[in-house]
């Protein structure tokens, strides 16, 4: 797997289109001048220039949102954890989307989005009272003129009557819950900003985002009671007295329409604790013992010293475990197992490709102790019937086999046939193309001279030449040839099909069962890290043993060699070196986590990276790393605040130290109490307050010595830094960057 690229991220402040959502007239009139003045006729007379008048209309998103320009959402739809932190929000593929139609309240200087994004508790809304994410769909009209008693729709009129007769989704708000969650003008101008992602020299805190332009609407609550919460994208269009704080009376319900909205659950109570579950990962790192975090069994104290007690404890330290083997003879003992992922740098082992006929050419036998390590038989057993349960795999390789069987026993033919082997050489062929020998008499006899030339007499007709009989040795050795095996070769090349990459793919260890990988459970309990290094001669037992599939004669034996050139010739040889295994609720929790591995400086590439089980990630690396970092996925960037109910301020001066957008070292905002103590709506325990007396937005600006802040910087200041935990020699802490 190539490593992601390097991207910069860019926070603006809005994308104001150059024409606003609504019908335009084009008065066109031609004037003809002179020194004198005009030349040409007055008004309404025939010589009088035409004038010309055209409308266009500029539309944009209005009742109903395409679903295609919806780029992401945080927190995921059904999703469940703790986000008390997290301030909601929905990214949009399109930049202009929250400024493309102009609310007539809004200053054109700062102006305000027509759209929010408003979140609810469960309860709140008539409409959806689990907090499921639903709407009630109605017509635009009904939108606009509710028939419903103390309902009050948006002031939009002169609509086309075909708009008006169309659906949308809509909600309808008490009004006391409007006015406690919705935002004031001037921070709905702080709630919305645009992201640009491109490519560049370094990553960004280590995010990994999409490239390209995009629209950002957050929320102003944090989903800090526990339960089920449903999030809204709002038109806010019709609704200028409303939100200048200007209800009728009599009203009880505001109709909003919603363009969008997912649901998600709250958990406080941090049942899921990902600081604490990264710290446990390298917990056994920390008794002075690093090898803990390796993938073998841990010897249990036995309080004994002899010798085969300290045999054992050495056997398991190297990652082999027992299991059950029964001898030729019968007898059932046990033997030793260790698959390719090992706790040491397993020593050369010669697995000689293609000169195994059975897995029993592969076992090691100990003969101190009387037990077999049967390691390589049966990576070789397994590569062989993993080959034959894919029917494509059998079908390519057992066809490869027979072509080139075929190929080889013409040409020994060709050996014993004097005639055919000397015309065969003048052309040029290895083999004579089969039923096409008489063309080349005709060839060498025109014939015209051969109907002209006198009678012969039979008895003057030279007869064939006597085919020579050849021993079986002596018929296979014209196969050593040089132009032989040239042409074995062309025909090996001809028919190995999809062999190369299938063989790629086992060289990944793709289609091995988990247990040949980890062979005992305590090798890689619950809640652990097991990183490893890969035994080259067992992953070369494996293809060796598939590669053997379709050997049935002993021609096809002496003729493997050949195939596997081959299959060799058009491989990638990408073979793992290390890799690492993770069993965790983190893994369905972050199921694109970003995890780097890195070996002096340099990161290392990942060759594969698959999830064996619904807790479980295996990630093999093309070196031994010496650095891995685990990091809080940031496929899309997340804001609110970080622990504590701190703000870790983040550099927003250019060209500076530490680089504009990277934390600053030391600073967190604000220096007393935490940002719910201070910057929460009087009487609120989740909704944000960003302006006034009780504002955040005035008091982080002083923080960071700047008279105000913009949208962009407010939402850089916002990002959630990521977790990460980096497997260093005495580092225990997971951090925020």
């Amino acid at each position: 797997m190539p490593t992601l690229p390097d991207l910069d991220i860019t926070f603006q402040d809005h994308l104001l289109p150059a024409v606003t959502a609504g019908t335009y007239r084009v008065d066109v009139r031609h004037v003809l001048k002179d020194a004198n003045g005009d030349i040409d006729g007055p008004d309404g007379s025939p010589d009088k220039l035409p004038a010309t008048s055209e409308e266009f209309e500029v539309r944009a998103a209005q009742f109903v949102l395409d679903p295609s320009s919806v780029h992401a959402v945080f927190p995921a739809p059904k999703a469940s954890g703790d986000y008390a932190l997290v301030l909601p929000h929905i990214t949009l593929n399109r930049p202009s989307l929250p400024w493309e139609r102009e609310p007539k309240w809004s200053r054109v200087e700062a102006r305000a989005p027509w759209v929010a994004l408003m979140v609810f508790r469960e309860g709140e809304l008539p409409d959806d009272p689990d907090a499921l994410g639903l709407a009630a769909s109605r017509t635009v009209a009904q939108l606009c003129r509710p028939g419903e008693s103390g309902i009050l729709g948006p002031a939009i009129t002169g609509l086309p009557a075909e708009t008006e007769a169309g659906t949308c989704r809509t909600i309808d708000i008490p009004a006391p819950l409007f006015r406690r969650l919705i935002p004031t003008e001037d921070e709905l101008y702080y709630l919305a900003h645009v992201r640009k992602v491109s490519k560049r020299t370094r990553r960004f805190e280590g995010e990994v985002l999409t490239e390209g332009d995009y629209a950002v609407l957050t929320a102003n609550r944090f989903p800090r009671t526990g339960g089920a919460y449903t999030a809204h994208v709002v038109s806010l269009e019709g609704h200028d007295k409303p939100l200048a704080g200007t209800i009728p009376g009599g009203t009880t319900h505001l109709r909003l329409c919603s363009l969008w909205s997912w649901s998600f659950t709250s958990d406080p109570d941090a049942r899921f604790d990902a600081p604490g579950l990264l710290k446990n990962l390298i917990a056994p790192s920390l008794s002075n013992d690093p090898n803990r975090l390796t993938l073998r069994l841990e010897p249990q104290p036995t309080g004994t010293t002899d010798t085969e007690d300290t045999y054992v404890k050495e056997r398991l330290k190297l990652g082999y475990v027992p299991i059950p083997h029964r001898v030729l003879s019968g007898e059932l003992g046990y033997a030793w197992y260790r698959g390719p992922c090992t706790p040491v740098t397993a020593p050369q082992v010669p697995v000689a490709p293609g000169e195994h006929t059975t897995a029993d050419h592969l076992l090691i036998y100990e003969e101190e102790h009387g037990l077999f390590d049967v390691s390589y038989a049966s990576a070789w057993t397994l590569g062989r019937a993993i080959g034959l349960a894919d029917p494509d795999y059998a079908a390519d390789v057992t066809r490869a086999r027979r072509e080139l069987a075929n190929q080889a026993a013409a040409m020994m033919a060709l050996a014993a046939d004097p005639a055919r082997s000397a015309r065969a050489a003048a052309v040029g062929e290895a083999v004579p193309r089969p039923g096409l020998d008489w063309l080349h008499t005709l060839a060498e006899t025109p014939l015209a001279s051969a109907l002209a030339a006198p009678p012969v007499d039979p008895v003057d007709v030279p007869r064939a030449l006597p085919r020579i009989p050849l021993t079986r040795a002596e018929a296979r050795a014209t196969l050593t040839t040089k132009a032989a095996q040239g042409a074995l070769r062309a025909a090996a090349d001809q028919h190995t099909a999809s062999m190369p990459d299938w063989l790629d793919r086992l060289g990944l260890l793709r289609g091995v069962p988990f247990h040949y990988l980890v062979p005992h459970p305590g090798m890689l309990p619950d809640e652990s890290l097991r990183v490893f290094a890969i035994d080259p001669s067992w992953i070369a037992a494996l293809v060796d043993g598939a590669a053997s599939v379709g050997i049935h004669t002993s021609l096809d034996q002496r003729l493997n060699a050949t195939l596997r050139a081959a299959t060799t010739a058009r491989t990638t040889g990408a073979r793992p070196a290390a890799g690492m295994l993770l069993r965790s609720q983190l893994v369905p929790a972050w199921p694109a986590m970003t995890i780097t591995a890195s070996r002096a400086g340099t990161d290392l590439a990942e060759l594969r990276r698959t999830h064996l089980a619904p807790d479980t990630l295996l990630i093999l690396f093309d070196d031994v790393p010496d650095t891995l970092s685990l990091r809080e996925p940031g496929q899309g960037i997340h804001f609110g605040i970080d622990n504590g109910g701190l703000i870790g301020l983040r550099q927003l001066t250019p060209d500076t130290t530490p680089p504009l957008g990277a934390t600053l070292p030391g600073r967190t905002f604000p220096t007393t109490g935490t940002v719910f103590s201070h910057f929460l709506r009087p009487g609120d325990e989740e909704v944000l307050s960003l302006l006034g007396a009780t504002g955040m937005v005035p008091a982080l600006a002083q923080a960071l010595g700047k008279p105000t802040l913009r949208p962009g910087e407010l939402a850089l200041e916002l990002v959630n830094a990521p977790l990460e935990q980096l497997l260093l020699p005495g580092h225990e802490e997971p951090t925020h960057e």
